[in-house]
């Protein structure tokens, strides 16, 4: 028999105190003293004061997030025994040791952490829980490569907030944001264009700033993705507008590196107001963002000065973004290999940008296949044939077409017979 059926409390009663949003009254925990073994001062003071210093270790965590010292937030949660909260506080706490792996560049760890926070709260039926951990987690799939996975898990969580009556919440269109971005990394733009329209007027109409923000923070994704660059510009200003209306430590920043890549890849590029959306980012991602984030940004920059003629500091910048990268197979590897190769070729130093060139080539051989790494293989093919490589620009642009979702078909054979 449940402990609700037991005590005869009801199991919303029940769930309210297990998610800390209700304090047991007197009466209920006379009912369930007994029924765990325990008497009714120790069932208090333990209740409160363990779920109390858990929610001030968090507290403490998430300042040591805003501060930029990961390693300290990650260790601070390790070293709580977690067992001893309530499930609700205990959910939290693991969403954000998943955020402080995920800043420390672990996210296969990050990503164990979120799939087992998002089946306590379905066990739960806690939608709230469920919602931030599945974003959470669409994130970390997005960006460890596991497009599949971030769209499976993104569509049930916004069935399951829709089917709850809670379309609209800040909760919903965040999470519909993040669905929109692992659409339109694995190309389909069909169905990110339809979701982009409802969840803009979903926005409009009942989200707050922050929610508003993140549509079209995701709807810019989509319209760049689409080439469509004057969009994506107009979408990301009305973003940061609305994201500055609320202390943001890390997604204000993240989305000045965003606006700064689109002023460096739109027609024509302009390299001074990137590199100032640059120098305003740049501090609160060194102090908070991930390695990932802050090579990105190295990367941006080190493009910026490539167009604007420094290719000394492109070369510099494009070396240091790969040097915090390390070895894993990331497209924003390639990606800064492509700036590095682009440098050394405005140097003079062809040979040194080959290499560049086919390590670039090497990593993106071993992703998995995405819009973004089939304009990765287009801008390859690029290079090679400007340097002169056509057999090696041939089998990029053959690859790019490839990721991109037309491969290869075999000719009937009777096309080559006379």
């Amino acid at each position: 028999m449940k402990l609700g059926e037991a005590a005869n409390l009801s199991p919303s009663y029940i769930s309210l105190i297990e998610s800390g949003r209700r304090a047991p009254s007197r009466q209920a925990l006379e009912a369930m003293a007994p029924l765990l073994g325990t008497d009714v001062l120790h069932l208090a003071e333990g209740w409160e004061g363990i779920d109390s210093a858990i929610r001030l270790a968090v507290d403490f965590a998430k300042l040591d997030l805003a501060a930029g010292d990961a390693p300290a937030a990650r260790d601070r949660l390790k070293a709580i025994d977690l067992e001893a909260a309530g499930r609700a506080t205990r959910a939290q706490a693991l969403t954000v040791l998943a955020e402080a792996h995920e800043v420390c560049g672990e996210l296969e760890r990050a990503i164990e952490i979120l799939e087992a926070v998002l089946e306590d709260a379905h066990a739960r039926e806690d939608h709230f829980d469920a919602a931030a951990a599945a974003m959470a987690l669409v994130t970390s799939c997005i960006e460890s490569g596991d497009l599949i996975r971030a769209g499976e898990v993104g569509l049930s969580e916004l069935a399951n907030l829709e089917a709850g009556g809670l379309a609209g919440t800040d909760e919903h269109l965040r999470l519909g944001a993040a669905l929109l971005w692992a659409y339109t990394e694995r190309g389909d733009l069909v169905a990110a264009t339809a979701r982009a329209a409802r969840l803009v007027a979903q926005a409009e109409e009942l989200g707050s700033p922050r929610g508003r923000g993140s549509v079209y923070w995701n709807a810019a994704l989509l319209a760049e993705q689409r080439l469509d660059y004057g969009l994506a510009k107009r979408y990301t200003e009305r973003a940061l507008a609305l994201l500055g209306e609320y202390d943001s430590v890390r997604d204000l920043p993240r989305l000045r590196l965003h606006y700064a890549h689109l002023l460096l890849v739109s027609s024509p590029a302009t390299p001074d107001e990137a590199l100032e959306q640059l120098d305003r980012a740049q501090p609160a991602l060194v102090a908070a963002g991930s390695p990932l984030e802050v090579a990105t940004l190295e990367t941006e920059r080190a493009r910026a000065h490539l167009l604007g003629g420094d290719a000394h500091a492109a070369r510099d910048l494009a070396a240091q973004a790969l040097d915090r990268l390390g070895d894993q197979p990331r497209l924003e590897a390639s990606e800064a290999h492509l700036v590095l190769g682009d440098a050394h070729q405005a140097l003079g130093e062809p040979e040194e940008a080959m290499a560049a060139y086919r390590w670039a080539a090497e990593r993106l051989g071993m992703m998995s296949a995405s819009r973004r790494a089939a304009g990765a293989w287009r801008k390859l093919a690029d290079r090679y044939r400007a340097a002169g490589e056509l057999e090696l620009a041939l089998e990029a642009f053959e690859r790019g077409m490839s990721e991109a979702g037309f491969p290869a078909a075999p000719l009937p054979s009777r096309i080559f017979t006379a």
